[in-house]
């Protein structure tokens, strides 16, 4: 199961049986946590909210790139004006660090390869980062939030958390993507959810079932795993 999931980017838009929905939501409820306080909670977004929310992340979105594409005067018109401007409770947008870099950018060739987008086509690179709020077609999108009250660790469950409901789903047919786009703004969540005072947006996960894409074929792979492994002295 662990090695055949895959992170799918083009989904049917064939409803989840809520019976089916509720029981991978009842796995993901034996996530392992800190002193069993599961920090974390999760809002659903499906039909008409879904299609809401959709519809005010893509309006940002749209924004913000016209805001940048516009140059100087466009970021400062952003800034200015704040339509567009990212509100999420975590900043998405930050560089790599430089070890990490090698394995991102191996990776966004590999994705961009598969789907037939050139380095230096923007506009279709553009076009594709905009699926992310669309969900990529999926009827179903999860918005996660962490309790900011134990701080990295709170974090750390609701990883975990996210691990384990991403497994399930894949136990019962379905298909997800976790998707840190999905935390970039949190007002449009936040007007169509009721969400605790401590509890901030993580991120984003798209559900449903996969496609017949090549995209969702494929697969970066991984290091081999003694290169996780830390030296001894």
């Amino acid at each position: 199961m662990i090695r055949t999931r895959r992170s799918v980017r083009d989904f049917l838009p064939q409803t989840i049986p809520e019976t089916v929905l509720n029981e991978v939501l009842a796995d993901a409820n034996w996530s392992p946590s800190w002193s069993n306080t599961q920090p974390y909670r999760i809002a659903i977004a499906s039909g008409d909210v879904r299609v809401r929310l959709s519809r005010a992340l893509c309006t940002l979105f749209d924004l913000g790139m016209a805001a940048q594409n516009a140059g100087v005067l466009g970021k400062l018109r952003l800034l200015l004006t704040r339509r567009g401007l990212p509100d999420g409770d975590f900043s998405t947008q930050f560089s790599y660090p430089d070890d990490l870099q090698a394995q991102r950018r191996a990776t966004g060739a590999g994705l961009y390869d598969v789907l037939g987008i050139g380095r230096k086509d923007r506009a279709a690179r553009d076009r594709q980062m905009r699926r992310n709020f669309e969900f990529f077609g999926a009827p179903t999108a999860i918005f996660v939030f962490a309790h900011k009250g134990l701080r990295e660790f709170s974090i750390l469950d609701t990883g975990i958390f996210l691990n384990t409901l991403m497994l399930s789903a894949h136990a019962h047919g379905l298909a997800t993507c976790a998707q840190g786009a999905l935390a970039t703004w949190a007002g449009p969540i936040r007007a169509e959810f009721k969400i605790p005072a401590p509890y901030q947006l993580i991120c984003g996960l798209s559900m449903g079932y996969a496609a017949d894409a090549a995209v969702n074929q494929f697969n970066p792979g991984r290091n081999d795993a003694k290169a996780l492994q830390i030296e001894s002295r």
